[in-house]
């Protein structure tokens, strides 16, 4: 049997919407914040490499620093927790390297056993780094684990805002990123609606199934 209903899903995404205004004095319980940290992490990646981090921020002082590089978004410091998604800029056999030491940790594998995998791996990080195409590539992977953070918030009927309205550059400064390797490219923020957020009652504007999904 599912953990859950098909009904259950279609109600949870039918019930999400991206919040314009939080209930600043509710905060999410600890399990409930520990649930959706876990859905973060066993997020899924191509290779299972994993180019993310991902930087919970709840201190005041800093979301205040924030917000004047977020459009203003009171979403940033409303919110319970505001996660900031970082992507590795490059990659290479140190990376993979890293993977495949994990993967014998885990498995019980002898890393000679995954060396085959490691030369895949390289080759396509070596590729990606000639064509100039890491950057787009890791940040393609964080809005993998974006989707996932927010379909598991939804699932416990806790608020989501994904944010692109940021100025990544300085989201960098901010939170130390600069010159490390890694750089900002996405957050969203994680809590639960106001009463009076206007938006939780408007209606979803999606084009009909016609319009978007081919069977062939």
């Amino acid at each position: 049997m599912p953990n859950v209903t098909a009904e259950q899903i279609l109600h949870a995404h039918q019930w999400r919407y991206a919040v314009k205004k939080f209930d600043a004095a509710r905060k999410i319980p600890a399990a409930t914040w520990s649930a959706l940290e876990q859905s973060l992490i066993l997020s899924p990646s191509s290779f299972g490499l994993q180019p993310w981090k991902f930087i919970v921020i709840t201190s005041a002082q800093l979301r205040q620093a924030l917000l004047p590089q977020s459009w203003g978004q009171t979403q940033v410091t409303d919110c319970s927790h505001f996660v900031v998604f970082a992507a590795r800029s490059s990659m290479g056999p140190d990376e993979t390297s890293a993977l495949i030491r994990r993967t014998s940790e885990v498995r019980g594998v002898p890393e000679a056993n995954l060396a085959g995998y490691a030369q895949i791996i390289n080759g396509f990080l070596a590729n990606n780094e000639t064509q100039g195409q890491t950057s787009a590539w890791t940040t393609r992977q964080a809005y993998i684990a974006l989707a996932n953070l927010m379909t598991s918030a939804a699932l416990l009927e806790v608020d989501t805002c994904p944010m692109e309205g940021i100025n990544p550059g300085a989201y960098d400064e901010i939170l130390g990123l600069t010159n490390t390797g890694w750089k900002t490219v996405v957050a969203c923020a994680v809590g639960y609606r106001s009463a009076d957020d206007k938006y939780a009652s408007a209606p979803k504007v999606r084009y009909t199934p016609e319009t978007l999904v081919e069977h062939r």
